[in-house]
């Protein structure tokens, strides 16, 4: 079953989807710094480079699915809440004019919780009538990454729908009573990570993990204003887009609770601090090793981590849609073209 994938990022998506028995065959990312992440991780899936706004309809081939994540900061509740004002949720409607103009079978959209918000209320309805008005029986869910596999409490939201035609609606597959926490994915790591070179540079191959190492610097009092220690027996905090907000490693203690909005490392235990590795975050957020992430800078690094959905949640969801769209087959009401 051939998929597109818009605004594909390092590929959490696709990874999900291909594991679940789908093909990516074609990905459009407009940012540069992914661009060879991406190409060495699918190199059999063309990655058109372009800005999504300037690729007609008619270069994009068809496909059973259309899969992706519209840039999300606009929506961000750490952003200044524009919403659909802001630009790049303008790209929400990129999407839904790829998905009107090719008519997949199915579709897939990813977004932030903070879509949810109320001053977003009329946006978001706007959005969801524009994907019935494509031709899709809706289903619209908020979910945690860690009921699904994942270690790491993350919720994001997910439009996703089935053409009208047939006649089935998406069910969100239950989640797990069994839930993943730090030391499940993290704890053989502790001990081989680099710190970054100067200017927060890569190691490059000195790594004897790809991609195990961490950025230093200083800290914000907007960071030091809150917790930032998970133990290894908790999931991890949001694995989030920018390096000097990674969460710390759980081999520290607890941050001590100065007053409203202040706390500080505990005393004498400071050489424990340190931000997660980028293969950490990739591990937390399901990627296998095998996955690498090609960067000069961990800014970049990071940020590749951080706006991927997990490919563990990626692949529940693409397994479900896979199962109800393999049933039509075997029932004979659907033969599988494109």
């Amino acid at each position: 079953m051939n998929i597109i994938s818009l605004f594909s990022g390092a590929g959490g998506l696709d990874l999900g989807f291909e594991k679940a028995g789908f093909k990516t065959i074609w990905a459009n990312e407009y940012d540069k710094e992914i661009w060879e992440t991406f190409e060495k991780n699918f190199p059999n899936t063309e990655l058109d480079r372009r800005s999504i706004t300037t690729i007609a309809s008619n270069e994009i081939p068809n496909a059973v699915g259309l899969i992706g994540g519209p840039p999300c900061q606009s929506w961000s509740e750490a952003g200044k809440l524009k919403g659909i004002e802001d630009h790049r949720g303008q790209l929400f409607f990129e999407f839904i004019r790829v998905l009107r103009d090719k008519k997949p079978l199915f579709f897939l959209a990813e977004n932030v919780s903070g879509m949810l918000a109320g001053r977003h209320e009329e946006a978001l309805e706007n959005i969801k009538n524009h994907f019935i008005e494509s031709g899709y029986n809706l289903s619209f869910q908020l979910l945690n990454a860690h009921d699904y596999k994942v270690p790491q409490d993350r919720k994001r939201i997910f439009f996703i729908g089935f053409r009208k035609d047939l006649n089935i609606t998406f069910e969100f597959p239950n989640g797990f009573s069994k839930k993943r926490f730090l030391k499940d994915v993290i704890e053989d790591l502790k001990d081989n990570v680099l710190p970054a070179k100067e200017k927060n540079y890569t190691n490059g191959n000195n790594c004897k993990i790809d991609n195990h190492e961490y950025m230093t610097g200083g800290f914000s009092t907007m960071f030091m204003s809150r917790n930032r220690v998970r133990s290894w027996d908790e999931p991890s905090f949001t694995i989030q887009a920018g390096g000097r907000h990674a969460p710390l490693h759980p081999q520290a203690p607890k941050m001590q609770f100065v007053e409203q909005n202040k706390r500080i490392f505990v005393p004498h235990s400071e050489q424990l601090y340190r931000r997660l590795s980028i293969r950490e975050c990739a591990r937390i957020q399901t990627f296998p090793d095998s996955h690498k992430f090609y960067y000069t800078n961990l800014t970049a690094g990071y940020k590749m981590v951080g706006n991927a959905v997990p490919p563990n949640l990626a692949y529940y969801l693409a397994k479900k849609i896979f199962e109800q769209l393999d049933e039509l087959q075997r029932n004979k009401t659907l033969k599988l073209s494109a």
